[in-house]
């Protein structure tokens, strides 16, 4: 999953955007009956994310690497409220990764990459996961302060593609 990891600068080598293996969340795995394309093109589909997703219920994107992604999230700490936030597509695998990174800035020191990765199990099934590496040395108190509630995120949204995914094909495919 945190291939780019391997080859990326450690936070000891880049104090500002740095990879710090301590401070990386994970979704739970989810394993989904519907195949990969077809849950690939739900990830993709941001003007749908509203429909499905509980945690970026909105979002805009060419999805061209380096192009922005405009998102509202819904804030977990303060419920009923949302954040508005804004990353940059650095990875656009069909079908296995989309991942965006919010660089590193003095006015927001707190960089981070988002990574969703789809696998396929078999014609008909596939597998999902996604991390938030929060980077640089900034990165570990991110990770102690926001990690619980961006992980209960991930696994509600994992959950939901499920949920979103497998009716689609099922409606699309005849199945029960």
């Amino acid at each position: 999953m945190l291939e780019w990891s391997k080859i990326h600068p450690t936070v000891v080598q880049d104090p500002r955007e740095g990879f710090d293996p301590d401070a990386v969340t994970v979704s739970d795995v989810i394993e989904i009956a519907a195949p990969v394309e077809v849950v690939w093109k739900v990830l993709i589909d941001l003007e749908r994310y509203g429909e499905w997703n509980p945690f970026c219920v909105r979002a805009a994107s060419t999805l061209e690497l380096g192009a922005p992604v405009q998102m509202s999230l819904v804030n977990y700490c303060v419920p009923g409220s949302l954040i508005p936030n804004c990353e940059y597509v650095c990875a656009y695998e069909p079908e296995r990764r989309l991942s965006w990174r919010l660089p590193y800035a003095e006015s927001w020191p707190y960089p981070a990459r988002r990574d969703q990765v789809l696998e396929s199990t078999s014609p008909e099934s596939c597998r999902y996961i996604s991390s938030d590496a929060f980077l640089g040395v900034n990165g570990i108190h991110v990770f102690r302060f926001a990690g619980p509630w961006i992980k209960r995120a991930f696994d509600d949204t994992a959950k939901a593609l499920k949920a979103y995914s497998e009716a689609l094909y099922q409606s699309r495919s005849g199945s029960p």
